[in-house]
């Protein structure tokens, strides 16, 4: 595939100096489809096909945009609308028809009479959008195909294999290396590099999707986006919607929560709770934050979410959806993690030849890895790129003057395009 140019800026939330981020985040930087036009226009799909037909991926889209009408309208709710904003308007409009709007404080903005957050009295930001649209930009506001979204989606799928993948190398390693001259520490070493380096890269692409490519092709695939992340998350809808509502309460960067509550905000707690120079003492310990579960794909997040989404009903009642949507959806996600760990539990104990007792030993070590990786790669998008010491930083280097600063943090990421995310 072509190499994709970099954008400068961030694509973790709106900041003062562009209210397009997310219009960014949501475009792609090809200009042409990754699929030729004929086999967009002939693409068709069977129950016997590997893939989804381009057109027939755009109809599924739009129904379940109607399916999540929460999403729908938690996007409308937003200054762009989203990536899908037309698929999301019509199924508000739909939902609006037939009597049924969707209203709470999960999917509306926090903002007074006027239209302006009742913390600042700022109004909501609209997109700033270049009219005339330069040519050099004109590749970051391209919007995604439908054949891109599925190439991300196959991406997201051979992350998981290769996960998948890692953990059963290093359960050979560690029953048939010995035979070789391979120790435990080294067995052990290879299988954490890899597993590191795929986490980052799975919390990345988590991103991406979530703003460029929603909903998976098949829905299969929403069951393996961070399975190992931790031993209990949050299923794949409830992600998109916590980070959704994330974005639409944070526009700014360093105004965490300016347009409601912003189920992010306890990460940057520990960052500035004062403004003090002590407020640096707890710095250090934001990672052991994350690795603990506190991040978007973690247990404690899972917990905060489910106790704040949906809405509560009328009378105070559990929402109608709640026991219709999304509690079969959240059983269902918990049920495959406990099979998933289940199966490394065992791989662990019997497929060692030893008591089925034991097998934590090697889930703890698989866990502490993939919470590693994933922990570094939330610290960066969360914590690292929210902070003010390091936009303060960019502010004062527009030209990008530190080479070896950019190069070191480019091979820590995975590349010289994620960290330009930053």
């Amino acid at each position: 595939q072509a190499q994709a140019p970099t954008i400068s800026g961030s694509s973790s939330a709106q900041g003062p100096r562009s209210l397009c981020i997310r219009s960014i985040e949501a475009a792609m930087v090809f200009s042409e489809p990754l699929l030729p036009p004929p086999a967009r226009q002939n693409a068709k799909h069977t129950k016997l096909s590997i893939f989804y037909g381009a057109d027939e991926y755009l109809e599924q889209l739009s129904k379940k945009y109607e399916e999540y009408d929460e999403l729908a309208a938690l996007l409308q709710a937003g200054p762009d609308g989203g990536q899908d904003a037309d698929q999301a308007m019509a199924a508000v409009k739909k939902t609006e028809a037939g009597g049924e709007g969707r209203t709470g404080k999960m999917l509306t903005l926090d903002v007074d009479e006027d239209k302006r957050s009742k913390r600042t009295k700022r109004a909501i930001p609209t997109p700033n959008i270049p009219e005339p649209m330069p040519p050099q930009l004109a590749f970051m506001f391209t919007k995604i195909s439908p054949e891109q979204k599925m190439y991300m989606w196959n991406i997201y799928t051979l992350i998981f294999v290769l996960e998948c993948l890692d953990v059963v190398l290093y359960w050979a390693l560690l029953k048939y290396g010995p035979m070789v001259g391979i120790s435990f520490g080294a067995s052990t070493a290879i299988f954490g590099v890899i597993m590191i380096a795929l986490c980052i890269q799975n919390v990345y692409i988590l991103h991406d999707v979530i703003h460029g490519a929603t909903f998976p092709p098949y829905e299969w695939q929403s069951y393996i986006t961070h399975p190992f992340a931790d031993f209990i998350s949050l299923p794949w809808m409830d992600i998109i919607m916590e980070h959704n509502r994330h974005h639409n309460s944070t526009f700014d960067l360093l105004n965490h929560g300016e347009f409601g509550w912003d189920p992010a905000g306890w990460l940057y707690v520990l960052q500035e709770w004062t403004t003090e120079w002590y407020g640096w003492l707890t710095v250090p310990l934001v990672p052991f934050w994350h690795f603990a579960g506190a991040s978007d794909t973690g247990g404690l997040f899972a917990l905060l979410w489910w106790s704040r989404f949906p809405d509560a009903g009328p009378g105070g009642k559990c929402d109608k959806a709640f026991y219709a949507k999304w509690l079969p959806l959240r059983v269902k996600h918990v049920a495959f993690l406990m099979c998933l760990w289940g199966s490394v539990w065992m791989l662990g104990s019997w497929g060692m030849g030893r008591p089925l007792i034991e097998g934590w030993y090697f889930v703890s070590m698989v866990s502490m890895f993939c919470r590693i990786g994933f922990s570094a790669a939330w610290t960066f998008i969360t914590n690292f790129n929210h902070s003010h010491w390091w936009n303060e930083f960019l502010a004062a280097d527009p030209e990008r003057t530190w080479p070896t600063l950019h190069a070191t943090m480019a091979f820590l990421l995975g590349g010289r395009h994620r960290w330009n995310e930053m």
